[in-house]
């Protein structure tokens, strides 16, 4: 685990920070589910906004961005700081295909300030996550 300064809240900083690519920093952001309310987890290279539209149409059902108190509440984690594991709750997560194509990640480790880093293909299988086109 690597901790950051705390003026490291975007992809970029955190990588300016860390020494790596912005694309290697692996962003997770949850989004919520309109009709039901369920969490979905959201992978994505730190260089790529995610897009609502493209993660409604791949889900079959449209979400929005979770507020702070609902991430807290699924995950156990406040916002900038959500690891891709250990959640309070399964959930149904999607990750950016363009992470798989890298050498080395480095993730959310449960505070905003900490990553740790990993493989990709070791982030694909502790994630459960379903590979799909983010950006």
């Amino acid at each position: 685990m690597v901790e950051l300064p705390s003026g490291t809240r975007s992809a970029q900083d955190a990588a300016a920070a860390i020494g790596c690519m912005v694309s290697q920093i692996a962003k997770s952001v949850v989004f919520r589910t309109i009709r039901d309310q369920q969490p979905v987890l959201v992978l994505a290279s730190g260089c790529h906004r995610i897009n609502e539209t493209l993660v409604t149409r791949l889900l079959g059902e449209a979400v929005e961005k979770a507020d702070a108190a609902y991430v807290q509440e699924t995950t156990g984690f406040s916002i900038g700081g959500v690891p891709p594991l250990g959640l309070t709750r399964t959930m149904r997560t999607l990750i950016d295909e363009d992470l798989l194509q890298l050498d080395e990640l480095w993730a959310p480790a449960g505070d905003p300030c900490a990553v740790f880093r990993l493989e990709p293909v070791h982030l694909l299988d502790l994630a459960q996550a379903t590979t799909c086109h983010i950006g």
